[in-house]
C-alpha cells in the first residue's frame, strides 16, 4: 500500500494553507526523520546550491543544517498553488556557533504527487546578518498568529 500525506492534490486555497502550515510545522520540529516523512522515496531537491535526492540524503541534509543553524524558527507563507504546486514565501532565524544571528529570505516551489507527498522542492535563500535585539521569529507560530503574513523587513 501507498502511503499517503493529505491533504492531496489538487488543492484548493484551504488545502495549500493546510500543506504549508504542516510544513512550517514540521520544519520547526527540526526533526529531520519526522520532517522526511513529506516527501516521497525519490524526492528531489534543490536547496540553494545542494543538490539532494531521495529520503536518505534529505535525512543527512537536514541534520547537517541544524547542526550549522542554531535555533532554527521558521515561518512559510502561501504564496500560490494550482493543482498538484504550492508557492510559498518564507523566513527564518537561526544563529550560528560563533553567536552571530541571521534571517532567512527564501522561496519555494514545491510539486506533489497524487499521494500528497512532495516529489520536488526547489529553494532559493539569502541571508540578512541580524543583531539579536533584531529577532522576531521565536520558536513555533503560535495558533492565534496562524494565517499572519511575515512582514518583508
Amino acid at each position: 500500500m501507498t502511503e499517503e500525506r493529505p491533504p492531496l492534490p489538487p488543492f484548493t486555497r484551504e488545502t495549500a494553507l493546510q500543506k504549508v502550515q504542516g510544513a512550517e510545522d514540521a520544519w520547526n520540529s527540526r526533526d529531520p526523520e519526522r520532517v522526511v516523512l513529506a516527501y516521497s522515496e525519490d524526492s528531489v531537491w534543490r536547496n540553494r546550491d545542494a543538490f539532494v535526492c531521495g529520503r536518505a540524503e534529505i535525512v543527512e541534509f537536514l541534520t547537517q543544517k541544524w547542526e550549522r543553524e542554531l535555533d532554527y524558527a521558521l515561518r512559510k507563507d502561501l504564496w500560490a498553488f494550482s493543482d498538484n504546486r504550492i508557492a510559498v514565501r518564507y523566513q527564518y532565524e537561526s544563529h550560528d556557533s560563533s553567536g552571530q544571528w541571521w534571517r532567512s529570505h527564501g522561496n519555494e516551489l514545491w510539486e506533489f504527487d497524487e499521494h500528497g507527498l512532495m516529489r520536488r522542492r526547489e529553494a532559493s535563500i539569502n541571508d540578512v546578518r541580524i543583531d539579536q535585539s533584531e529577532r522576531r521569529i521565536f520558536g513555533p507560530r503560535p495558533t492565534d498568529q496562524r494565517g499572519r503574513e511575515n512582514p518583508l523587513r
